[in-house]
This record gives C-alpha cells, sequence and structure tokens, in this order.
C-alpha cells in the first residue's frame, strides 16, 4: 500500500487501525436491497449508539444524510453499487454513487458488489473498475465485496478466484465469506487486505469463533452486521467482536465479556 497516494493512504488508515492492520467494520447496508431489515428499522436507535464501537460503517448515503450524526467520529465505508431489490437478480446492479458524491460525504471508502460466476459477472466487475478509476482520481480506496450466488459454493476455490480478480483488477481491499477449510489460501492469494462478511446471524460464541479464525488465517478483520445489531446486546457484541480482532483473544474469553441470563 506504500505506493498509493498520501489521501488514499490517510482513509485506508481510517478504516483499518495503524496499530493493528484490522477493522471492526459494522454492517448496516442491507435495506439498499431487502428494505428494513430487522434490526435496522430504527438506525438512530439501534446502530447510532454502537458508532463508538466501531471503526468504520459501512451504510448508503440516504442514511449517511439522514440519520448519522455528522459529529461522527466513525469512518463511512459508502454503498456506491445497487438497483435490483430482493424481488429480481441481484448481480444487476449499477452505480448508484459518484465518486464525487462520496468525496462530497467525506467517505473513508467506497464499497461494490461484484458477483464472480454471477448472470451479470462482467457489468459487476466493470462497475468496479469504474469506480476504481475515479477512487484513483479522488483518493478514495474502492472495497469489493465479493457476492456469491444461489448456485455457486462458499469454499476456498471459489473465494481465492473472486478475491484474486477484484485485486488484481485494482480494489483496494476485499470483503468476503469464510470457509472453514483452507481460508489461509484465500487471504495468501489475494495481495490486498482481505475482510471477512459476517453473513447470516449465528449464536454469539460461534460468531466470535469464526471471527477468530478468519483473522487467524489472514484476515484483515471482520464486516459484521446481522451478528452485532440482532445480538441481544449488540454493545457489548461489538466490542467482544473488537477484542478477537484487535487483541487475538480467543473466543471463549470474548463470550465471557456478554453479559449472563440472571439466575432463576
Amino acid at each position: 500500500m506504500a505506493a498509493l497516494d498520501w489521501g488514499m493512504q490517510s482513509r485506508l488508515a481510517q478504516v483499518f487501525r495503524p496499530e493493528t492492520g484490522r477493522t471492526v467494520m459494522l454492517a448496516i447496508d442491507h435495506g439498499y436491497f431487502q428494505g428494513p431489515t430487522t434490526g435496522l428499522e430504527r438506525v438512530d436507535l439501534s446502530i447510532v449508539p454502537l458508532l463508538p464501537y466501531a471503526d468504520a460503517l459501512m451504510t448508503t448515503r440516504g442514511m449517511v444524510r439522514s440519520t448519522i450524526p455528522p459529529t461522527s467520529r466513525t469512518p463511512i465505508v459508502l454503498r456506491a453499487s445497487g438497483g435490483p431489490s430482493i424481488l429480481k437478480e441481484l448481480s444487476d446492479e449499477r452505480l448508484a454513487v459518484s465518486m464525487e458524491d462520496a468525496a462530497r460525504l467525506n467517505a473513508a471508502m467506497v464499497a461494490v458488489q461484484v458477483f464472480i460466476g454471477g448472470e451479470h459477472e462482467t457489468q459487476s466487475v466493470r462497475n468496479m473498475t469504474r469506480l476504481v478509476d475515479a477512487g484513483q482520481r479522488y483518493g478514495i480506496p474502492v472495497l469489493a465485496v465479493t457476492a456469491v450466488g444461489r448456485d455457486l459454493t462458499r469454499d476456498a476455490r471459489y473465494l481465492r478466484l473472486a478475491t484474486r480478480i477484484c485485486a488484481e483488477l485494482g480494489a483496494h481491499a476485499v470483503k468476503t465469506y469464510y470457509c472453514a477449510e483452507d481460508f489461509d489460501t484465500v487471504t495468501a492469494a489475494c495481495p490486498v487486505p482481505v475482510v471477512m462478511a459476517g453473513g447470516k446471524k449465528l449464536p454469539e460464541l460461534e460468531a466470535l469463533t469464526m471471527a477468530y479464525r478468519a483473522v487467524e488465517a489472514g484476515a484483515a478483520g471482520v464486516d459484521m452486521g446481522r451478528n452485532i445489531f440482532q445480538s441481544e446486546h449488540p454493545a457489548e457484541m461489538i466490542r467482544a467482536v473488537a477484542a478477537v480482532v484487535h487483541e487475538s483473544m480467543k473466543p471463549g474469553e470474548a463470550y465471557d465479556l456478554l453479559p449472563r441470563p440472571a439466575a432463576p
């Protein structure tokens, strides 16, 4: 990353803690294609109190302008692609935000979905490369988000393919799913930071274990949403995730940071 311009390096250092090289992103951009997700009906109540515990917030420009306090010190990773809803073919995305507007919102990074193996694969890759070109002009890094279609397997072979293509074509970081076998080969084959996607809601200990195994296998952090804001104790959960990511705390120890139900 040393070859990048100063502004690009500065923004990446906002997202990835310089002392660890890792990040805990809080993902709340689900609404851009699936509407008001459980736990995100009132972002002002459920998410704004969590901002001090997140290294970055992945969200949309509409949510930034309507709900996120401009006094927040948490960097924004801005969702820049969109189009279809869950009712349509999801890979048929277009760029939905200009880099000029991302700069106007002081975004630290922009995110674009890439559908390797999807029906509109080439179009989604083109979305990413256009965003990378614009990002180079404005000094704003691009996070490529690998999307897995219904008929594709989340195994190391596929994830190596998807993450490497994104990196080769200019993405400054790649968000992808975790796989239990050979995830270290995914991070090793990708020359830019790999951030693990949180995915569906899991029991807290399972989510913490997945995060631990991902960073131990070379991930540069996590981008979690449902496993945090759908937890019974979201503030404690995001702090536990941060302990795993930045302190290499064992999952069991991190789980002990969460409140326990009172004894009957």
